[in-house]
Formats: C-alpha cells, structure tokens, sequence
C-alpha cells in the first residue's frame, strides 16, 4: 500500500502506466470482454468493476491534449449514441477528471481495432455489457518557469 493511490492500482498496473509514454493507449473491459485475444499486454483485476478501476487509473494517468479525441466508449451494438447507465458513469467519471474531455463512442470493429492496438489492457468483472474504455496518455508539463528542477536521486 501506497500513501496517495488508491488501492486498486496494483504494482503491475502502476508499472504499466509509468511505461506508458506519451499517445500510447490502455483499455479497460468488462468481464465479458474478449481480452486475453485482443491484448498486447493483459493486467487482470477479477473482482473490480469498471468505475472504480476507471477512477483509479484516472487519478494518475493525464490524458492526451494534444488531439481533439483521447477518450474512447465502446457502444451498445451499432447504436452510436446510445448511452446504457454505465456509459452515463463512465462519461460522469471522466467529466470529474478531465471536464475539458469528451468520451468519443466507437461502433464495433473501430473499437475493437484500437483495442487490439493498444499497449495494455486493463481486464476487470464488470458484468455490464458495451462497458469498455480506451484512454490516450498524455504528458505532465514542467512547472512554470522554465526548466523542471535536476533531480539528486540520493536525496530523499
């Protein structure tokens, strides 16, 4: 346990998302997902569901500002704008972090293709259906002023 994170970022979770550089993608599924086939990278967190994973991972990772579109839903069959609860949570939950972002629907296969292209993918036990995620990582800009600060790896 870490003072700060919640606890459902797990060691390889926040080892993942600290590889991550800037414009790679993660993905976060429900249960019904077809992950260990889509992922490059697979981290399991059974017993979770989708919001507070979503939560968790949003409280640490920036998302991309340098593209109009960074955060990607998956939808309910070809229905587009078609929003179940847990697409309403998912938008709210990102609104909370991000208030400047939209959540993008992507029909099917678009999703599933950038899914598949994503450098992991976060599988959880989220029993609701079309309850998927992708987020684009973005950067954490220097202080203002100038340069960041050197960093003496010895002082504590």
């Amino acid at each position: 346990m870490l003072k700060g994170l919640d606890p459902l970022l797990s060691p390889e979770l926040l080892s993942t998302l600290r590889a991550m550089g800037h414009g790679d993608e993660i993905a976060i599924v429900d249960g019904n997902y077809p992950g260990v086939e889509h992922a490059r990278r697979l981290i399991r967190l059974d017993g979770h569901r989708l919001i507070p994973v979503l939560n968790a991972v949003l409280s640490v990772l920036p998302i991309d500002d340098f593209v109009p579109e960074a955060i990607f839903r998956s939808t309910v069959k070809a229905e587009r704008d078609k929003l179940d609860p847990v697409h309403e949570e998912m938008i709210d939950c990102c609104a909370r972090h991000e208030p400047h972002r939209q959540v993008v629907p992507l029909v099917g296969q678009d999703f599933y293709g950038r899914v598949r292209a994503a450098h992991a993918l976060i599988q959880t036990s989220e029993p609701r259906l079309y309850a998927n995620i992708i987020l684009r990582k973005g950067v954490i800009y220097p202080k203002e002023g100038g340069q960041a600060a050197e960093v003496d790896p010895f002082v504590y």
